[in-house]
């Protein structure tokens, strides 16, 4: 590590526009013997970034500032603490969640040239892949992992999949295909449509389209919902008898209706990463990075920024000018 224990991070002294997104120069924590250090390759930008940047999702503690965001990290282990054993300095891990940034903040988050973490909270990362198309599935992926898995067996299952050409969205598409299912992406552009076939969906229909009963009745084996809003209800209507659907986001809105009709013989579940713990992110990202070796798995479409430019990759998040993922790549 350079300067004796010092690295750039970028640093919100306060709630607010992008504008308080300000790189910093800043003293790395100590590290505990069950810690390792990390130089990180690729940080992604999360839609909950925006959420507590703005204050909508406050930061816990009475002070908690100075903060610096992030939920996830790709990077190389540069330094271990004694009690560390599965890791080596060399090393590339990813870590996510688990207190990482976040609203729960128990150590700073992803935007900085250097993390520190305990070991047990990172997911080893094979050198013979490429760093940014881990790093762009990320915690979308694991995020899409889980809530597939919620919805049970994919082999031979026609699915649809919200938001498909967002990260969680792109991930889902090319998860699912991987485990067997017929992936419909529903996007809320038309001009997404490539995009998401080129991920393996069989079929995309516009959001609009599916509000206005697109989608039909009793069509569909499970759904995957990255948006909740005001096609809730459309995506009930079309469940099958014994499908499932299961939230993991609700960039759509929060506020939702649906005819209590058709809830008879469905589940609608949920699902969040802030229960992840070690064992489920490792498991996840096994299958994930093998689908990816595999050639079985397109990563999403991402986008880079330098970290000094934050503020730019928020705003670019916020006004929707990106498919895939955003990544902060600190300087070599």
């Amino acid at each position: 590590m350079s300067d004796q224990g010092q690295g750039d991070a970028i640093v919100m002294r306060r709630y607010g526009p992008p504008a308080v997104l300000q790189l910093e120069r800043v003293t790395l924590p100590a590290l505990a013997d069950g810690d390792i250090r990390v130089r990180s390759l690729a940080s992604a930008v999360n839609h909950s970034d925006l959420e507590i940047r703005v204050g909508t999702w406050r930061i816990r503690g009475d002070d908690p500032f100075p903060y610096v965001p992030g939920l996830e990290v790709v990077g190389e282990v540069v330094a271990t603490g004694a009690a560390v054993s599965d890791f080596r300095i060399g090393d590339r891990i990813i870590t996510m969640m688990q207190g990482f940034g976040g609203v729960r903040a128990e150590r700073p988050g992803g935007y900085a040239t250097f993390a520190t973490m305990p070991a047990a909270t990172a997911a080893p990362v094979s050198a013979d892949l490429d760093v940014h198309a881990v790093a762009a599935l990320g915690l979308a992926s694991v995020t899409a992992f889980e809530g597939l898995r919620k919805l049970g067996s994919l082999d031979g299952r026609r699915i649809a999949v919200t938001g498909a050409a967002g990260g969680v969205g792109s991930a889902a598409i090319g998860i699912a295909r991987a485990q067997g299912a017929d992936v419909v992406a529903i996007v809320s552009r038309t001009s997404q449509a490539d995009y998401v076939s080129g991920l393996g969906a069989v079929d995309a229909v516009d959001a609009d389209a599916v509000a206005a009963g697109a989608l039909g009745e009793a069509s569909l084996d499970g759904i995957l919902d990255t948006v909740a809003g005001a096609g809730f209800g459309a995506y009930v209507a079309a469940l099958r008898s014994g499908a499932t659907l299961c939230l993991v986001g609700s960039v759509g809105g929060h506020h939702v209706a649906f005819d209590t009709d058709y809830l008879y013989d469905v589940t609608l579940t949920g699902y969040s990463t802030e229960s992840l713990d070690s064992a489920a992110l490792r498991r996840a990202m096994a299958s994930i990075t093998d689908y990816l070796r595999r050639g079985v798995l397109v990563p999403p479409a991402y986008t880079l920024f330098a970290l000094r430019d934050a503020a730019a990759a928020h705003e670019a998040l916020e006004r929707h000018g990106v498919q895939g993922r955003i990544l902060l790549v600190p300087p070599e």
